[in-house]
C-alpha cells in the first residue's frame, strides 16, 4: 500500500511531522517498509525569471541574460534560441549536480563573459528528450520557489506493508481513520453526497450465485466525455506507480487506492441487455484488459451480458467492454464478491490486480453505496453527463456482531492494566459502538470495516497497540531452576559438536538435496523403488539418499570443473534405507579430492588417502562421546570404497561408519579425474554417554611415569586393533596410552605371520611402582595378548 504524505493528510488533520507519523504507523502494526523522496536529483534547482536577454559580444548564437532567481540577480550565458526577456524558466547555480550528466555546474567564463549558473533545458534535468531549447514554465510561476515543490515531486511516498487481516487499511482514507484513532491528529469528515439519480437505467442487474456475490450495485452514466485526467490525479496515481489511462479508469483507480472500494467501469454502449453474475459455463473464454486470453471453469465468477462473459467478478475486467475516448455512456458496478473464490480464481488464472487483492482480504459491506456515489459525483465532475437511479441486485450481508470486553483481559492476555474507561475511549475513537455490560466489563460492537475483529482477544489487541505496545512494561519470566536448561536436545548438540569439529579440520559445510539421481543411488547401494519420488522437483532428482557422499562428490566435481581441484567438504544430515522412520538415519560424511594444502610453509602438500578421513571419523567420533579407546577398524567397507584402501569402524557389534579411498571405476563414473578420500558416520548409531552431575577433569598423577615397549608376532589376518584392546584392558586405571608404532612383515618370520610393536605408558596414581610390579604387569599383558589375538611376544 502506497500513499503521499500530502495525500495521507488530506483526511488526517495533523502537525505532526513525516518521521512522528512513519513512528505511529509502525506503532499501531503497520510496517513501514520505505519512505521514498522523490526527485532527489533536482535538489537545488529554482524557478528564475529572465530580464532581459542580449546578444552575446563575442558570439552569434549565444545570449547574455540577466536573470532574477529570487535571491539575487545574476547573468547568465545561454545558447538557447527560446530565451527571452520575460520568461521564467529553470535555474541552476553554481555547485548544482546536473542530473543528465552528473557534473557539477561551476562559474566560468564562456567567450570573454562570466556566466554565475545555468538555465536548463529537460533533457540536462533528465525530464526528457527536449534539448533544443530551456524549459518553460508558467507565467504565474513563483520566482525563487523550488522546481522540484513545483513539480510536486517534494511530497514524500510511503511505502506501508499491512497486514492480511487489516484490509480496512488498504485505502488513504482507512490508515488516516487508524492514526487518528490513536491521537496523532483528527478525522477529516468523509464527503459522500448523494447523486439524485435523473432516469432509470436501461441496463438491469441479477444475480444467480449469491454465495459468489451476495449484494450487486451499478448506475448508468449518459453524455460523458472521457479524456485526460486533471493534474491532481494524475499526480496522486504516478506517485503511487500507476500508469494514467483515462479519466473514467483513473477514477476507479483512485476510489480503490483513496476509500479500499474497488468499482469497474463498463461501456454501455457496448453492453447487449442486463447484466447478471453467475460462475463460469464449460468453454467460456475472455480478453481481459491485461492483453490475456483466459480459458474459464464453473468455480469462476463472472458478469456477463446476454452475449457472453465481460469481466471476472472482483479480479480485472474484459477488453471488449472496457472504456476508450469514444465513449459516451457508461455502467458502473460495486459489488461485493466471495474472498476465498475471488483468490483461488486469481491464483488459478495467475492474475493479481489491485481489485483482487483488496477483495480476497474483505470489504467493507456497509460502504458499497457510498463508494458508488463518490465515484459517480467525481465522474460528473470531471466527465460531465447525467446519472441514472441505482440499480440493485441481492442485499447487505448482516455484519453487526457483540463482543464483551473484561476489564480484567488487558492485564491477563496483554500484560497492561487498563482502567476500563480507557478502553472505552479507544475503542469507540477506533470505531466501535460501546455500551456498559457489567461491573468493568464492556459490550463492544465493531464498525463494518472491521471484519477482522472475530472475539475478546482481538478487542485486547486494539486497546493494546492504540494505547502503545512500548507501555507494556518488560517482565522477567520466572526461572524453575538457577540454571537454564540446555535450549537443544542431545541429539542437536552433538551433530553442533560434529560441525564444528570438522570444520575445525579443515572441511566446509555443504548443504545439498536429500534426493539425487536413481543411477547415482544405485551406486551407493540405494535406489530401492520404495525410496523413489512420486513428484521429484527434477527428473533427476528422484530418489531419496542412501548416503551423503553422492551429492559431496557431485559438488567436489562442480568445483573442480571450475579450476578448484583440492576441495574437501562435509556434511551434516539424513540418510535413508528404506522408507520407514527407522530407515531414515543421521549421518555426517565428508570427502576430500586432491591434496590436502596446509597453510603452513614448512609443510609440503599431501595427497588425500585413508588415514586422512580415517582421522576425520575418529574425531567426529569423539566430538560425539564415543569410546575413542573401544572402537575398532575393519576390513570390511562398503562397495564403493577402493578394496584394501578403506575399513569399517565399530563398536562391538554397531556399525558407526566408515571411511577410505573410493572406488576408481566409481570416481569414473562421476566425472572425477583426481584421487578421492571419504568417510560417512552415523551419529544414531553412538550410544549416548553417560550423564553426569558434573564433568570430571582428567587426574593428573603426581608420581613417575612409565613406558615400555613391547613386539608381538601374530597372524597376518589380526587387526592391530585387537592387540591394542587387548593391552588397555589389562589394567585400565593404570595404562594412560597404548598406541602402535611399528608393523614388520618379511625376513625373519613366517609369511603367514607379521610382528606388531606398541608402547604402554603407566601412570599410577598412589604410589611409585617397583620393579616387581612393572614386571608382574607385563606377564599380565603377555597373557592377555595371547589369548585375545593369539600372538606371543617377540623374541
Amino acid at each position: 500500500m502506497k500513499t503521499t504524505l500530502s495525500w495521507l493528510k488530506t483526511y488526517l488533520e495533523t502537525d505532526a511531522s513525516e518521521g512522528a507519523l512513519v513512528d505511529r504507523l509502525i506503532m499501531l502494526g503497520h510496517d513501514v517498509e520505505a519512505v521514498e523522496k522523490r526527485g532527489p536529483s533536482l535538489e537545488g534547482f529554482g524557478v528564475a525569471e529572465i530580464l532581459e536577454a542580449e546578444p552575446h559580444p563575442n558570439a552569434d548564437r549565444l545570449k547574455l541574460c540577466t536573470v532574477d532567481t529570487g535571491r539575487q540577480r545574476v547573468r547568465v550565458v545561454c545558447g538557447a534560441a527560446n530565451a527571452r526577456a520575460g520568461l521564467k524558466s529553470v535555474f541552476a547555480p553554481p555547485g548544482t549536480v546536473i542530473p543528465r550528466s552528473g557534473a557539477i555546474l561551476k562559474a566560468a567564463e564562456i567567450r570573454g563573459v562570466r556566466s554565475e549558473g545555468m538555465l536548463c533545458s529537460a533533457y540536462e534535468l533528465g525530464l526528457g528528450e527536449e534539448r533544443e531549447g530551456i524549459i518553460e514554465l508558467s507565467p504565474d510561476a513563483p520566482v525563487g520557489a523550488s522546481y522540484r515543490s513545483l513539480l510536486g515531486l517534494d511530497d514524500p511516498v510511503l511505502d506501508i506493508k499491512v497486514t492480511p487481516n487489516r484490509a480496512d487499511c488498504l485505502g488513504v482514507y482507512g490508515l488516516a481513520r487508524d492514526l487518528a484513532a490513536s491521537g496523532i491528529g483528527r478525522l477529516q469528515p468523509l464527503a459522500a453526497p448523494t447523486v439524485k439519480g435523473l432516469f432509470s437505467s436501461p441496463i438491469g442487474l441479477s444475480i444467480e450465485a449469491p454465495l459468489a456475490c451476495p449484494f450487486f450495485l451499478g448506475r448508468h452514466l449518459r453524455g460523458v466525455k472521457n479524456g485526460p485526467s486533471p493534474a491532481w490525479l494524475k499526480g496522486r496515481l504516478e506517485a503511487v506507480g500507476l500508469r494514467p489511462i483515462s479519466a473514467l479508469v483513473d477514477i476507479t483507480n483512485f476510489i480503490t487506492l483513496d476509500l479500499n472500494r474497488p468499482l469497474h467501469v463498463f461501456d454501455a454502449g457496448k453492453i447487449s441487455g442486463d447484466l447478471v453474475v453467475r460462475l463460469a459455463r464449460a468453454g467460456e473464454r475472455l480478453r481481459a484488459l491485461d492483453g490475456g486470453d483466459y480459458a474459464l471453469d464453473p468455480e469462476i465468477t463472472v458478469i456477463a451480458d446476454e452475449s457472453g462473459v465481460l469481466s471476472l467478478g472482483g479480479v480485472i475486467g474484459g477488453e471488449a467492454s472496457g472504456c476508450s475516448e469514444e465513449t459516451r455512456e457508461v455502467f458502473v458496478e460495486a459489488a461485493l464478491f466471495d474472498p476465498i473464490r475471488t483468490a483461488e480464481t486469481g491464483r488459478r488464472l495467475n492474475i493479481a490486480s489491485e481489485a483482487r487483492y483488496r477483495f480476497e482480504r474483505g470489504l467493507d459491506p456497509d460502504f458499497v453505496a457510498r463508494g458508488l456515489e463518490i465515484a459517480t459525483r467525481l465522474i460528473l465532475d470531471l466527465c460531465g453527463g447525467q446519472a441514472s437511479r441505482i440499480v440493485a441486485a441481492g442485499s447487505e450481508p448482516s455484519w453487526r456482531r457483540r463482543y464483551v470486553l473484561r476489564a480484567s483481559r488487558p492485564q491477563s492476555l496483554g500484560g497492561l492494566a487498563l482502567a476500563p474507561q480507557e478502553s472505552r475511549v479507544i475503542l469507540e475513537r477506533l470505531g466501535f459502538a460501546v455500551e456498559i455490560a457489567g461491573e468493568g466489563d464492556l459490550a463492544a460492537e465493531p464498525p463494518s470495516w472491521r471484519g477482522d475483529i472475530e472475539g475478546e482477544a482481538d478487542l485486547v489487541e486494539e486497546v493494546l497497540r492504540v494505547k502503545g505496545y512500548d507501555a507494556i512494561p518488560a517482565v522477567s519470566l520466572a526461572r524453575s531452576e538457577s540454571l537454564p536448561r540446555a535450549a537443544l536436545p542431545p541429539q542437536r548438540q552433538r551433530a553442533e559438536k560434529v560441525r564444528r569439529t570438522l570444520a575445525g579440520r579443515g572441511l566446509v559445510e555443504a548443504v545439498t538435496f536429500s534426493f539425487i539421481a536413481k543411477k547415482e543411488a544405485r551406486l551407493f547401494g540405494g535406489g530401492a523403488e520404495q525410496l523413489t519420488l512420486e513428484n521429484p522437483i527434477s527428473t533427476d532428482l528422484d530418489t531419496m539418499r542412501p548416503s551423503l557422499l553422492p551429492a559431496l562428490l557431485a559438488a567436489a566435481k562442480r568445483n573442480a570443473d571450475r579450476g578448484f581441484a583440492d576441495t574437501a567438504l562435509f556434511e551434516v544430515g539424513p540418510t535413508y534405507e528404506d522408507d520407514t522412520p527407522a530407515g531414515q538415519r543421521l549421518a555426517a560424511g565428508g570427502v576430500r579430492c586432491g591434496e590436502e594444502r596446509l597453510q603452513d610453509w614448512q609443510n609440503p602438500a599431501r595427497e588425500v588417502d585413508l588415514y586422512l578421513v580415517k582421522a576425520d571419523a575418529l574425531c567426529a567420533l569423539a566430538a560425539m562421546g564415543a569410546p575413542a579407546g573401544r572402537i575398532e577398524a575393519a576390513a570390511d567397507p562398503p562397495s564403493f570404497y577402493h578394496p584394501g584402501r578403506a575399513g569399517t569402524l565399530r563398536l562391538g557389534a554397531s556399525r558407526l561408519g566408515s571411511f577410505g579411498e573410493l572406488h576408481p571405476a566409481l570416481l569414473e563414473e562421476l566425472g572425477l579425474r583426481r584421487k578421492a578420500a571419504a568417510f560417512e558416520v552415523f551419529l544414531d548409531a553412538v550410544p549416548a554417554p553417560r550423564a553426569r552431575l558434573s564433568p570430571r577433569p582428567p587426574k593428573l598423577s603426581v608420581f613417575q611415569p612409565v613406558e615400555r615397549d613391547f613386539a608381538f608376532v601374530l597372524d597376518r589376518a589380526v587387526a592391530a586393533e585387537r592387540l591394542l584392546s587387548a593391552a588397555r584392558a589389562v589394567d585400565p586405571k593404570l595404562v594412560a596410552e597404548v598406541r602402535l608404532f611399528d608393523v614388520y612383515e618379511g625376513v625373519g618370520l613366517p609369511s603367514d605371520k607379521k610382528s606388531l610393536a606398541i608402547t604402554l605408558r603407566l601412570e599410577p596414581q598412589d604410589r611409585t611402582l617397583t620393579e616387581a610390579e612393572i614386571e608382574g604387569f607385563s606377564k599380565r599383558l603377555v597373557a592377555a595378548v595371547e589369548k585375545a589375538t593369539g600372538g606371543v611376544l617377540r623374541g
